[in-house]
């Protein structure tokens, strides 16, 4: 058959295609943007017509749609969830022990799926098929190649809004074994409000990065005002984990054209992508962008073929020696790992690149610090004291490589608010740190 016979014999609703999925299977979706809504509402509408028993059901990050549908309360009883990156949407099943979470580095997830878990059912995202019968993975390429090669059962949902995205990001309809067709627009995720730190730590961050520097940025505040500060640089490049608004900015203002790039020279490359339409119109069909699988820019060996790598992320807390907990308030877990990790140790192994983790130094309306004298009982070791390498606040920024304890304290100490500090010295001389 040709691509488009195949195309219309693979063609279901919603509904049909859910009821391919065994009772008892363990169903793998796309993360984030890449979740697809009518199929999570059909598996949601079986589960509570009687349809099933019980699904296990995996992803990360994920947004509205599995809210309203796989993951609300009603259907806890069903479907358990086995969280890899919690978002707000999984978060009060997992303080309430109705899911668990799954720690994993960010690049050994697809390995996870394929060696690891017994993985039956599939489901995607893609954009429409081209004449070739090639579908895109658009915007979450990242984990959903392991899933597809693992799964007994493929089902995609086929949106004309999902961008089509060059790179390691193509499906054949002849791997997919049910299409559903459904247009509805791609989750947005909103701009974070701005707070009065961020251009004080976007001021620092820019500093530290040279003209010709490839980046890797997430989300949020801070990396916003990193961007806004870099517009007059040059030659910068991007090869990062996700794809977000602010690098729509830099390559728009010809900022970062990915001219002095080591590794992937031109391109600025991901794994998934989340923001604005203006975002997911930026990236279909642009020649410029690549998307390949998570295993591939998160692994430490690929950052570091980017010759002056600099990676800023975040964290909850810092403890004296430097130990980041970027994923859990104690024992109870908020987010995940991710690809913090991976980044710390790539970007360290770069020529010339820089890991900053970057903390406001403040939580809860200034009422807690960030820099602690240790962890919080219960409390995830995201990145360890041996891996971290800058450490940024509002206040300055730090190395901590080759630093002895007596001095990773004195740097942090410094990196706090001021009305923190004396108790910060105090613990630390109790603690023998000083």
């Amino acid at each position: 058959m040709t691509p488009a016979d195949q195309y219309r014999t693979k063609l279901k609703s919603a509904a049909a295609a859910a009821a391919m999925i065994p009772d008892g299977a363990f169903v793998v979706q796309g993360n984030a943007v890449g979740e697809p809504p009518a199929l999570l509402a059909a598996i949601a509408a079986r589960a509570r017509a009687g349809g099933f028993t019980r699904l296990e059901m995996t992803s990360l990050l994920p947004l509205a749609a599995s809210a309203e549908s796989t993951l609300a309360p009603d259907l806890r009883g069903v479907v358990h969830w086995r969280s890899i990156f919690a978002s707000g949407v999984d978060r009060a099943a997992l303080a309430a022990g109705a899911a668990v979470a799954a720690p994993a580095y960010f690049h050994q997830v697809p390995r996870i799926y394929r060696e690891f878990l017994k993985i039956d059912v599939a489901l995607l995202h893609v954009s429409r098929p081209d004449r070739h019968g090639y579908m895109s993975l658009g915007v979450g390429v990242d984990t959903a190649r392991a899933a597809l090669d693992s799964a007994a059962l493929v089902l995609a949902q086929v949106n004309e809004h999902m961008p089509r995205v060059h790179g390691d990001a193509w499906v054949h309809v002849s791997e997919v074994d049910a299409l559903v067709e459904s247009s509805a627009p791609l989750a947005e995720l909103p701009a974070s409000p701005p707070r009065p730190e961020d251009a004080a730590m976007g001021r620092i961050i820019a500093e530290m990065i040279p003209d010709g520097a490839t980046l890797q940025l997430g989300i949020g505040g801070v990396p916003s005002a990193v961007a806004r500060a870099l517009m007059g640089h040059k030659d910068l490049g991007i090869h990062t984990e996700m794809f977000v608004d602010p690098m729509v900015d830099l390559i728009a203002a010809g900022v970062a054209n990915g001219r002095r790039k080591t590794f992937h020279a031109g391109k600025a490359v991901f794994a998934f992508a989340a923001g604005s339409r203006r975002l997911y119109d930026f990236l279909d069909d642009n020649p410029g962008v690549e998307a390949h699988p998570v295993s591939y820019t998160n692994h430490p060996a690929n950052i570091a073929r980017n010759d002056g790598l600099v990676s800023v992320n975040s964290t909850i807390e810092i403890d004296l020696t430097g130990q980041c907990c970027s994923e859990s308030m104690g024992p109870v877990q908020w987010s995940g790992t991710g690809g913090q990790h991976d980044f710390a140790r790539g970007a360290f192994e770069s020529r010339g690149g820089k890991s900053i983790i970057a903390f406001y130094s403040t939580a809860k309306q200034g009422e807690v610090s960030r820099v602690v004298a240790t962890l919080r009982p219960g409390a995830v070791v995201t990145t360890p004291r041996t891996e971290v390498h800058w450490v940024v606040s509002e206040y300055g920024a730090a190395c901590l490589k080759g630093k002895s304890t007596a001095e990773r304290a004195q740097a942090l100490i410094g990196l706090a608010h001021p009305k923190f500090r004396d108790e910060l010295a105090a613990e630390a001389r109790r603690l023998r740190y000083l």
